[in-house]
């Protein structure tokens, strides 16, 4: 129970510290693929299908997902939406 415990442990460090130097764009597409594999073996194992294969594609679409949302927010951060003024109202007395 120990060594289940301390290897346990020491996998989820060695995976959370190997998260600290990626980019955002890293960062992105590899949650989107993790997402992605999650909601692909759910929807395997719900439809009797192959998890695998649902993994796999999963991993793909959310993957891309995520890498396109990654270059959406680097857009938005260099073209801001410009703001509506509420200053050509007129108001009537």
């Amino acid at each position: 129970m120990k060594t289940t415990i301390l290897v346990l442990s020491a996998s989820s460090i060695l995976a959370l510290s190997a998260c600290t130097n990626m980019s955002d764009t890293q960062q992105r597409t590899l949650s989107g693929a993790a997402i992605g594999t999650a909601a692909g073996v759910g929807i395997g194992a719900l439809t009797g299908g192959g998890l695998l294969w649902g993994a796999a594609g999963g991993a793909a679409v959310g993957a891309a997902g995520g890498y396109i949302y990654d270059q959406y927010e680097k857009d938005q951060k260099k073209n801001p939406p410009k703001s509506k003024s509420n200053s050509t109202k007129s108001t009537v007395n």
